[in-house]
């Protein structure tokens, strides 16, 4: 009787210390992302009171200032475009290339296999100068043929770059989840007479939607943040939000305009946020169903 006294109370001292911890991770991220909300509908003169007060009104014009003024808008749409182009891009490929490497056996299979787990490890920020100068080198052999520049200041490239540096992680969660589909649904789809492609895409993606919204989900959230290979590749005015926030950051803390940056911050983390929202269900699926079986 002690004993379970013992471990009843222990295990009621780890839920408390549980719950403590998950409330002050919740309540460590909730404060400063609603405050930042908060501070981008105040006018300029509220900030130079107690930072913690209420806004007195809703002063939308801190939002038209960053999109007009600041080239919130046409950063925005940068982002946006170099987001879903990488996100089509990675997804044509990968989705083919996990399902394959999952379900097929062939020669050089297990090479392909370890050297897309090798590019788990691989830090992209370590890499990004040896591409920006093969790229320089790249657009000098262009210009000697007669031809423009086409690697720098290219937002497709960008995107080509981000699904590409994407792929090892992406290959290796649709890895899992193919893996653990069983076999019998593929069998019956080529008894039915469906060839390869189409029991692929009509029978093992739909059954994969989860683990595909997972991908979705963390690679968006990789692509919409990405700071260091946008300013890198892009080094004219075609730049990404990040960037641009950047930018709009040194900017107005030289002009003290901090609604207009705050407004800033927010066009950046609203998409996010949104996106989390809506796929959150299908995103724990995936993650408690994904995973490589040894």
């Amino acid at each position: 009787m002690q004993n379970k006294k013992k471990e009843m109370n222990l295990n009621t001292l780890y839920k408390v210390f549980i719950y403590v911890a998950l409330l002050t991770l919740a309540v460590s991220i909730v404060i400063p992302v609603g405050w930042v909300f908060l501070a981008s509908i105040k006018e300029n003169s509220e900030f130079y009171g107690n930072p913690w007060t209420m806004p007195k009104g809703f002063y939308f014009q801190n939002f038209i200032d960053a999109f007009e003024k600041a080239n919130m808008g046409e950063y925005f749409f940068n982002s946006i475009l170099v987001t879903m182009l990488a996100l089509a891009i990675l997804l044509v490929v990968a989705l083919p290339a996990a399902y394959v490497l999952a379900r097929y056996r062939f020669f050089g299979s297990k090479l392909i296999n370890i050297m897309f787990m090798g590019g788990l490890f691989i830090n992209v920020n370590y890499i990004v100068v040896p591409i920006f100068l093969m790229f320089v080198d790249a657009d000098k052999f262009l210009k000697s043929l007669g031809g423009n520049s086409f690697f720098l200041n290219n937002l497709f490239v960008v995107a080509l770059v981000y699904a590409s540096t994407a792929l090892p992680f992406t290959i290796y969660l649709l890895s899992g989840f193919f893996v653990t589909i069983p076999r019998d649904y593929e069998e019956a789809a080529y008894m039915d007479g469906s060839g390869y492609f189409r029991t692929m895409v009509q029978i093992m993606m739909p059954m994969a939607l989860p683990s595909i919204i997972t991908v979705i989900l963390f690679n968006f959230l990789s692509f919409w943040n990405e700071y260091i290979i946008s300013m890198t590749l892009l080094t004219k005015n075609s730049k990404t939000l990040p960037v641009g926030l950047m930018q709009l950051m040194q900017a107005q803390k030289a002009a003290a305009n901090y609604g207009q940056l705050y407004a800033g911050l927010v066009i950046v983390m609203l998409p996010t946020l949104i996106l989390y929202i809506l796929v959150q269900k299908k995103l724990t699926q995936g993650m408690s169903l994904g995973g490589l079986k040894g």
